[in-house]
């Protein structure tokens, strides 16, 4: 019974990421909105981590299987997407490798940043 509560209040959560959707006109997912809701609602106090922590997990275990029916789209699709294949690699390698690289540089000056603050309280 208690999964069940937990996922009512993540759905609660993603309704009002729908809501947030449909009033804002932005083009931005309700999904992202629902993942900001539910980032205030933990930070906040409006939710403890206790109350969604183990659905949540559940729901990040069974992830791939959420993507099965896509893959299975795109085989369909298959002789309408060979065209655009090789377009879409030359595309995704270098913004995988830019994005890597940004988000290594990013990683390692936040620690240097974080290291040069713990030394000045240390000292």
């Amino acid at each position: 019974m208690k999964l069940v509560f937990q996922f009512g209040r993540i759905l609660v959560v993603c309704f009002l990421g729908e809501v947030l959707a449909a009033l804002l006109p932005l083009p931005i997912p309700s999904s992202v909105y629902g993942l900001l809701l539910m980032l205030a609602a933990l930070k906040t106090g409006i939710l403890q981590l206790e109350q969604v922590k183990e659905t949540g997990n559940f729901l990040v275990g069974i992830l791939p299987l959420l993507f099965i029916p896509a893959a299975v789209g795109v085989m369909d699709l298959w002789d309408e997407l060979r065209a655009m294949l090789l377009p879409c690699v030359i595309a995704a390698v270098p913004v995988t490798l830019l994005v890597m690289a940004v988000s290594g540089v990013v990683t390692q000056k936040t620690r240097r940043l974080l290291k040069k603050e713990e030394t000045k309280t240390h000292v």
